[in-house]
This record gives C-alpha cells, sequence and structure tokens, in this order.
C-alpha cells in the first residue's frame, strides 16, 4: 500500500477532500479539509486518480472540528461532522460551482453561498435501516462494507431515536425499514420486504405500521396509513414511499426559495412536473391562477388531493411525465420541476422547452443530473440566472439546489461565457 504526503486543495462532489500526486492525478482523500497537508494510504490506484484513506494530518485547517458522533468515520450516514459549519457550507457552495463548470460547461455561474440550516443536529424526520446479518437493523459502513449497528445518533429526530432504540425486531425478509415522526411526534414505520404478503407484527407502543410495495405505494399493516408533516402553518398528509423533506426547516428553506424564483403576481399558470405530496404545490397555487402538477405515485396523488382540498385552482395528472406532458396542451408562465435522483429524461426536457415557459425552476438533490440537464438546457438558448444551494442535511454532502432558468436571453447554442 503506497503512502503519500498531500495538501488537500478542494472538495469534490460526494464528501471527499482532493489533493494531487506529484504527476497532478487527483487523490480522493474522505475526512480531509482543503487547505490541510495529510499522510494517505492510497487503496485504490487508477491511472487517471486514486482513492486513499486518511492516516494522519500534519498540519489542520482551522475549520477542523471534533465530531460529535463516536460512529462519525465508520458510520455512512455523515459525511462532514469533521469540519467547522460554516465550512460545510462553502464546501457545498463550491461544489456546486465545480459540477456546473465541468460538467454543465457553465463558466462563471452564479451560485449564491448555501443557505444555513437553523437546524444542524436531530434534524432528520426519516431514517431509513438495513438489516445486519446478526438479525438486527443498522446503517451501512463504507469503511466496513457491511451494515453495522450504532448505539446513538446525532442529526435523528429525538423522537425516532426514542422510537428506535426501543424496537425489537425479527423479520425474515426484511430489506429496508424507514421511521419517520410527524408533526405531532407520531411515528410510521415503512417495511420493504422479499414479496408483498405482509407479515404478522405486534407493536407494544404507539406506532404506525405500513409495507412499502415495489411500486412505492403502501397497505397499511397497524394504525394510520400516513404521517401529518407541517411547514409554513400548512399540514400534509404524507404516506409511505412518498418523499417529503428530511428536515422541517430545510423544506420551509425551499418552499422560500422557490416562490422567491418564481416571483408569483397571481396572474401565472404554473406547471408542477414531479410534484409529489404537494408541497410545492401548495405554496404555489395560493400565489398563481392556475397550476397545473404532473406526478406518478398514486399515494402522492391521493395524498395531494388532501392536501389541496382548500383550492380550486389545480389541476392534477397522475402518470410518467414522460407520457403526460407531451399530451399537453399548456402555454405555462412557469415550469417547476422536481424529478429524482435521474433527473430529467430528453422526452420530458424537451416537452417542456416545447412549451415555452418564461422560466423554469429546477429544484435537485443531484448534482451530476442537474448540471447535464443544464447543459442541455444551455445549449437550447436558455440563461441560467442563478442557482441557490440549500443546506437541507447538514453534516451530510448532500445538498439542495434550486436553479433559475430564463428563456430567450441568448442565441440558440452559443455557449455561456458568464458576459
Amino acid at each position: 500500500m503506497e503512502e503519500l504526503k498531500l495538501k488537500l486543495t478542494d472538495m469534490a462532489h460526494g464528501g471527499t477532500a482532493v489533493g494531487h500526486d506529484e504527476n497532478k492525478r487527483p487523490i480522493f482523500v474522505p475526512f480531509g479539509i482543503p487547505g490541510e497537508l495529510v499522510r494517505v494510504d492510497v487503496t485504490q490506484d487508477k491511472e487517471r486518480f486514486a482513492r486513499a484513506e486518511l492516516k494522519a494530518v500534519v498540519r489542520s485547517s482551522p475549520s477542523r472540528v471534533e465530531p460529535r458522533c463516536q460512529h462519525f468515520g465508520v458510520c455512512g450516514g455523515c459525511h462532514f461532522q469533521h469540519m467547522a459549519y460554516d465550512s460545510q457550507l462553502r464546501a457545498k457552495q463550491d461544489v456546486v460551482r465545480d459540477q456546473l463548470k465541468r460538467i454543465g460547461g457553465l463558466k462563471k455561474v452564479k451560485v449564491q453561498p448555501t443557505l444555513p440550516n437553523p437546524q444542524q443536529w436531530a434534524y432528520r424526520l426519516e431514517m431509513s435501516f438495513s438489516p445486519t446479518a446478526d438479525g438486527g437493523i443498522g446503517f451501512w459502513s463504507p469503511q466496513l462494507r457491511q451494515v453495522m449497528t450504532i448505539e446513538h445518533c446525532e442529526i435523528m429526530h429525538r423522537r425516532l431515536l426514542e422510537v428506535w432504540q426501543d424496537m425489537d425486531l425479527a423479520l425474515p425478509g426484511l430489506r429496508k425499514l424507514t421511521l419517520r415522526v410527524g408533526a405531532d411526534d407520531e411515528v410510521l414505520a415503512a417495511f420493504e420486504i422479499d414479496g408483498v404478503e405482509p407479515p404478522d407484527l405486534e407493536a407494544d407502543f404507539p406506532v404506525s405500521v405500513a409495507i412499502v410495495l415495489p411500486d412505492k405505494t403502501a397497505a397499511s399493516l397497524i394504525g394510520n396509513p400516513y404521517l401529518t408533516q407541517q411547514v409554513r402553518d400548512r399540514e400534509f398528509r404524507v404516506s409511505p414511499g412518498c418523499y417529503f423533506p428530511p428536515s422541517q426547516s430545510g423544506a420551509e428553506l425551499l418552499v422560500d426559495v422557490v416562490l422567491a424564483y418564481a416571483n408569483l403576481t397571481g396572474d401565472e399558470t404554473v406547471l408542477d412536473v414531479y410534484s409529489g405530496v404537494g408541497l410545492l404545490t401548495t405554496f404555489l397555487a395560493a400565489a398563481a391562477r392556475e397550476v397545473i402538477c404532473v406526478e406518478v405515485n398514486g399515494d402522492a396523488v391521493a395524498d395531494t388531493a388532501v392536501n389541496l382540498d382548500h383550492t380550486d385552482n389545480v389541476s392534477l395528472y397522475q402518470g410518467w411525465a414522460e407520457e403526460v406532458l407531451p399530451a399537453l396542451d399548456i402555454k405555462p408562465d412557469l415550469a417547476v420541476v422536481n424529478p429524482t435522483s435521474d433527473g430529467l429524461s430528453s422526452t420530458v426536457l424537451n416537452a417542456i422547452l416545447k412549451m415555452e415557459p418564461q422560466r423554469i425552476v429546477y429544484v435537485s438533490s443531484e448534482l451530476s443530473t442537474l448540471a447535464r440537464d443544464s447543459k442541455q438546457m444551455d445549449r437550447a438558448g436558455w440563461q441560467l440566472v442563478e442557482v441557490q444551494p440549500i443546506d437541507l442535511t447538514p453534516q451530510t454532502y448532500h445538498v439542495e439546489v434550486v436553479a433559475l432558468w430564463q428563456r430567450g436571453r441568448k442565441s440558440r447554442g452559443a455557449k455561456n461565457d458568464g458576459k
């Protein structure tokens, strides 16, 4: 195993610091901080890059702090507990800018400073667990290359922590267990198992239980088949298998940024693609003339119908966006898209661009696909006005990004040179 001394210069997407060897080959080092001088052991040696394990910090960064969690560095749930919070925010801003430049080919993009999350610890409303070899549940450890049991978690909501520590679970065929806590501290346990036959379960403390089917719809086994979340004084029913931001304070930041970029006056028609349970839809509908939603998950559509029962200006289409959008004969003023980590397919992107909205607000939790789609939008003649990173999940490398695009500001096919 080769040992190197490196000066770390940057942070890469994925939470690793980057240094370069004497041949200028990038070396990716988990738990390092840009500016540090470190000793590392190379663990994966490739022609164009290498991965290494941090052995010692020779000269530390002023941003290095003592991690709170005893499992940090082994458990794979957190990546940045060794960094002061303001450094985490700067690192995320830098990574957003780098991904848009390297993958998207966009230079001098206006990337705003990452919005800090007011709740940096004990914020996660949802946690997923995997079965361990001895029949328990735990988190996947990249270092151990197996699921490990843990005793404590610093980012888990305290109510979830209580329930998880009280659980006695022995369920053959378990693939994943997801725990969620609602606004009233009610807890829902969602099981994903091999097959679709519901298991026999008993609960000796207040908890709702559901089984999540392969299509991400759910069947209730015990208690309520959903939880209620609250954002900006609005309540949202959320079923198992349906996405909702894992941080309440982060969800509020997301809503605020999307509404600011939407800049609605009350006369607009808004297209909301991948609308989920209607989190963004609710606030868009309150500020627009009409909102048209597209969502494929049947449970999310049912949740949206409940969450928007107070509105009369929302049309909701259930189906794959690739099938629904080309069939819609609309000319929205604004399109809001919030795709999965796969980003926008060419069919979806082309259908939206063909509708010729004046602006597109693109919400993404995966920088690489956002950058890829940004390249296509740039080539189609759209201008990336501004990008706002949001720290939805502190202590991790993940970052939520909201990008504002404007139509018709430059010639088609022109390169974004920042001028």
